[in-house]
């Protein structure tokens, strides 16, 4: 199973969703795969992913080895605060590594990028990221970290060193939404998917 978590602002009609759908469908693997938009609030996106895993895994000792999320930005951040819980493997792209210290900014009225629809990110939102912070990974072989050097939203040192032990590779320069994903994609999937 994978579940494929966007980023903020983001949905799953990115670009990187997309691609990663449309390769799960190519393999056959359609009904292994997952991906929600994610409300705004951080604790409403996080109940959301439990569930998903929870009807999906219903064994806990499932999800460890049956499942993978892929998490993108602030998606990386929940990706791996669920990774740490469920025990499983986990993806991210240039992922969010202090959250409520970076999305404080973000507070206000905003627009989807897929859509015109608005929603509000409060600052009890960033409270609730702060709640759900988690340490450093106990296992960084369970992660795979694409991160870009040229991202212009976050610090490609901060998750090289937080995810520092882990699978995947820095990329030189680059931007934020991995425009070049799909030279990545066969990695992340080859990961995703425990492929040897």
């Amino acid at each position: 199973m994978i579940l494929y978590l966007h980023g903020f602002r983001s949905s799953p009609e990115s670009a990187k969703a997309q691609l990663l759908a449309r390769d799960v469908e190519s393999r056959g693997l359609t009904d292994q795969w997952l991906c929600p938009q994610l409300p705004a609030s951080p604790a409403q996106a996080m109940q959301l992913a439990h569930r998903l895993i929870e009807q999906a895994c219903p064994h806990p000792t499932q999800a460890a080895t049956q499942l993978t999320i892929i998490g993108s930005s602030l998606g990386g951040f929940y990706a791996t605060c669920l990774a740490e819980h469920w025990q499983c493997r986990a993806v991210v792209l240039n992922p969010v590594v202090h959250a409520a210290r970076d999305l404080a900014t973000q507070v206000g009225s905003h627009h989807h990028y897929h859509s015109a629809e608005p929603f509000e990110f409060l600052a009890s939102h960033v409270d609730e990221l702060a709640a759900m912070a988690v340490p450093r990974p106990r296992d960084p072989q369970r992660y795979y970290l694409l991160a870009c050097t040229g991202d212009e939203v976050l610090d490609w040192r901060e998750m090289a060193d937080w995810y520092q032990g882990s699978h995947g590779r820095i990329i030189q320069g680059g931007d934020h939404g991995i425009s070049d994903f799909a030279r990545w994609l066969p990695e992340v999937m080859g990961f995703a998917l425990n492929l040897k």
